[in-house]
């Protein structure tokens, strides 16, 4: 049962993204005016069918109107003045667009698999906006391809929270067919460890699968790595280390605005971080130990404790805060998050951790790349920050991403059959 407090946290500006929210209430409109709810108790089938009609229609051609004001985005984008679009004006806090995006045939697809054109009771969810958005995305990469980068969040991503990645993983294949296809692989995680052991640990299934492939070549094999601590330390495929993974010296991938990060920057950051977490523990009583590793500090819980949702994200957003206000704040980039049952505040964030696999494998621009992980909120979700260097796709478990896997890579072969059928004529 939603009680009232629960319906008053989610409405909390940390746990909302204002674009979907905002898409929302457009199509909240047309499903108030059109669902028919007394139908059930009238045998008006007839009425039923109408109504889902006249609501496809009506919730498509808003879906086509927010697409036309993302082109007007783009184009305001392209002249450097994307803060005059009508769009920033109705969402002050949308942000980059790297491709179109074809939410209006995205919709009628989606409404073909959720049916929510026919629904009476239940309006436009944020699932059904959030998923129209993620197939937009796809379509855009399709259409506009090939794709050259695909990127990955670990935990609630590629597998449970907490879990690794077994050979029996779903995901597996799919991950091998991508880069059969030629498509480069970044795990970007959280997890900051500098032996490449401790990541096979938690990626074993799709190291061996990827080891054992008769159906890619040494070159494509090569073509995965894992970006660990967001964006500080890059390990390579390698069939000849045990682990199957090489590091990958600093010098050989970090951006040239990374090397500019002083040591000293990054101690004090950490330092303050460490504070404002101890303050935290002792503020709500917390049973929880402070971890200190060379580029993240966070908390953990003792043994058999669980964090309440309410004390990790407090912890995130006072720590986020006090970082944020701080001079040491504004020059070293950060990324403080909510892990689930800790809390970690890491150098560097999510985008760094893409830039830096686009430029490791050639310079790849963003839109040719996508990220797929589950933390896009705006506070305390360490994938949000992605958003800033290339397109992205918002799952909320790891089946969600083994069917964007399958979308896309159906969305593939229509476009390479429409390319084929345009060649014979």
């Amino acid at each position: 049962m939603t009680t009232r407090y629960r319906v008053e946290y989610a409405l909390k500006t940390h746990r909302r993204d204002q674009f979907i929210e905002w898409v929302k209430g457009l199509l909240a409109v047309p499903f108030v005016l059109h669902s028919q709810p007394t139908a059930i108790f009238e045998d008006r089938r007839q009425t039923v069918a109408q109504m889902a009609a006249i609501a496809h229609r009506r919730y498509a051609e808003i879906m086509g109107d927010v697409e036309e004001l993302i082109n007007d985005h783009i184009a305001h984008q392209n002249v450097g003045k994307q803060d005059r679009s009508k769009l920033k004006l109705l969402v002050p806090s949308v942000g980059t667009f790297f491709t179109p995006l074809p939410l209006k045939d995205a919709f009628i697809f989606q409404d073909a698999q959720r049916s929510i054109s026919s629904r009476r009771f239940v309006a436009p969810s944020f699932n059904d906006i959030r998923l129209t958005l993620n197939t937009a995305q796809l379509m855009s990469l399709s259409r506009n391809g090939p794709l050259q980068l695909a990127t990955f969040d670990g935990d609630v991503t590629l597998y449970d929270d907490g879990e690794s990645l077994s050979a029996d993983n779903p995901v597996i294949p799919r991950i091998l067919r991508l880069m059969q296809r030629g498509v480069k692989i970044g795990i970007v995680t959280a997890a900051g460890y500098t032996e490449a052991g401790k990541y096979f640990d938690r990626l074993s299934g799709l190291l061996n699968a990827v080891n054992e492939s008769k159906d890619l070549s040494a070159e494509q094999k090569r073509n995965l790595v894992v970006l660990g601590g967001e964006d500080n330390y890059l390990f390579r495929f390698n069939a000849n280390d045990p682990a199957l993974l090489s590091w990958i010296p600093h010098e050989e991938w970090l951006m040239d605005e990374m090397k500019s990060w002083k040591e000293e920057d990054i101690g004090m950051l950490l330092d303050l971080a460490e504070s404002a977490l101890k303050d935290c523990i002792a503020s709500m009583n917390l049973k929880a130990q402070i971890l200190r590793k060379g580029r993240a500090v966070g908390i953990i819980p003792a043994q058999g404790q669980r964090f309440a949702r309410e004390q990790l994200e407090e912890t995130v957003l006072v720590t986020q805060k006090i970082l944020e206000m701080s001079e040491v704040g504004q020059r070293i980039p950060f990324c403080a998050f909510n892990g689930g049952n800790d809390i970690f505040v890491d150098i560097g964030d999510k985008s760094w951790g893409v830039l830096s696999c686009q430029r490791f494998f050639g310079g790849i621009e963003g839109s040719k790349s996508l990220h797929i992980g589950d933390q896009f909120l705006s506070a305390g979700a360490n994938d949000f920050k992605a958003r800033l260097a290339c397109t992205t796709a918002w799952i909320a478990n790891p089946l969600e991403t083994v069917q964007l896997l399958d979308e896309l890579e159906e969305l593939g072969e229509c476009r390479q059959l429409n390319e084929e059928s345009l060649n014979a004529q």
